[in-house]
């Protein structure tokens, strides 16, 4: 009778100890992510089998707007003569290249067929579930999934302008432009870099640009073509170690005259410390949090000076 009661009160703990089931990937992502076939200068359609090793034969896209437009690394198909996009559904359609954003590598495509576009997703948690979904090794569209390992990574070496969501889901070459979605089936990413130390291929730290920016750059390459980019009037520097034994954040080493940041009231020798709320240590953080915002927008900026904490807004120039 005791053995029995301790046997079912073990197999209680055991099924109320154990994790949910993950939820199941939905399928409908599939509908709006297309593989890309570049045409590359001396090299076949695709690619295949002669590239050189480690560089991806085809690429992916995403739906990300109705009519037809779609978002790529811009880096799959910066050096095409011509792109090709291969539908869920299998049909072959040429496709265009409208907008680039080298800062960001960022494209947009826009082709005769209206797939539906993927919403964005709210900001994820860290270790969130997310599945990467794209065309890697161009062997056609294929689903891994993992977490989210870290958020707003900068400063990696990759791009210019980086905001990168972070996750160990498997990403090889070929899934650039690929998406890296939720349990909901939202766009938390686009596929965009491996991070690795001597080769290509996967070691569980991959890079998607945020939707955030994602969204930010699709906009303006949609509506106008290019990336409306503006300037704070402001010279940011990294603080030395000595200095990082104290205080947290980047000192603002000179204030361009007549610019932003002198009208907003920031001085020379102010402690940067966050930048629409978020927490920066490196420039390259600092720059992608302002790049989220055009032309005639405000920031909000908290800075430290003698002492005191203070907020303000500054009103980014053209």
């Amino acid at each position: 009778m005791r053995r029995s009661a301790v046997a079912a009160l073990t197999a209680l703990l055991l099924v109320t100890a154990a994790p949910p089931a993950a939820r199941a990937f939905d399928a409908r992502v599939l509908d709006s992510v297309v593989s890309v076939l570049p045409l590359w200068p001396g090299q076949p359609q695709g690619g295949q089998p002669d590239l050189p090793p480690g560089v991806a034969p085809e690429g992916t896209a995403v739906a990300i707007a109705p009519g037809g437009y779609l978002a790529t690394a811009l880096h799959v198909v910066d050096q095409a003569l011509e792109v090709t996009v291969r539908l869920p559904d299998g049909r072959l359609v040429p496709a265009e290249v409208l907008g680039r954003d080298p800062a960001s590598d960022l494209a947009l495509l826009g082709i005769e067929a209206d797939l539906p576009p993927l919403p964005y997703a709210p900001e994820p948690a860290l270790g969130a579930p997310v599945c990467a979904v794209g065309n890697q090794f161009g062997l056609d569209i294929s689903v891994t999934c993992g977490v989210v390992s870290a958020l707003h990574r900068a400063g990696t070496g990759f791009n210019p302008i980086e905001d990168f969501v972070q996750t160990d889901a498997v990403v090889n070459p070929g899934a650039s432009g690929g998406a890296l979605v939720d349990a909901e089936g939202r766009l938390v990413g686009l596929l965009s870099a491996i991070f690795t130390m001597e080769s290509d291929a996967n070691i569980g730290v991959n890079f998607a640009a945020s939707a955030e920016l994602l969204r930010r750059v699709m906009v303006d390459l949609k509506t106008y073509g290019r990336v409306r980019r503006a300037k704070a009037g402001l010279g940011l520097e990294e603080l030395d170690p000595e200095e990082r034994a104290s205080e947290v954040g980047l000192r603002v080493h000179g204030v361009l005259p007549g610019g932003a940041a002198e009208a907003a009231g920031i001085r020379a020798g102010d402690l940067l410390t966050a930048v629409e709320g978020r927490r920066v240590t490196k420039v390259a953080e600092a720059i992608a949090a302002l790049q989220m915002k055009r032309p005639g927008e405000a920031v909000r900026l908290n800075l430290a000076r003698d002492g005191r904490t203070l907020e303000l807004d500054l009103v980014l120039a053209p």
